[in-house]
């Protein structure tokens, strides 16, 4: 997908619930990103693999599954093999929302 704008059944599902998508380009993790963003978060298990190969060491802690902040920590079921945008979409949220629960605890 790298490249590639928002696939649109997910512009949909976030356009229902108000959240505006302007174009967006799917790009791939690279090793500078680590230095340059404070959190490098992934939706599955199946994911980590790949960024470990990017990344084999995380010294600073900033790799983490996004869903492990929340109180059922899981994978996000990727809805391009499900198709259910919304199930994603409330993962997605949870997930965002108990970031920044965790965030608010550790950093005021």
């Amino acid at each position: 997908e790298i490249g590639n704008d928002v696939y649109p059944p997910a512009r949909r599902c976030l356009l229902s619930h108000g959240i505006a998508c302007p174009r967006r380009q799917a790009v791939q993790l690279t090793a500078a990103d680590y230095e340059k963003y404070d959190w490098i978060l992934y939706m599955e298990e199946y994911n980590r693999p790949g960024i470990r190969r990017i990344l084999p060491e995380d010294p600073a802690g900033k790799i983490h599954r996004l869903l492990d902040f929340t109180k059922r920590p899981r994978d996000v079921d990727d809805p391009w093999y499900t198709g259910d945008f919304e199930t994603a979409y409330r993962d997605i949220r949870e997930g965002c929302l108990a970031l920044l629960e965790h965030l608010e605890r550790e950093h005021g």
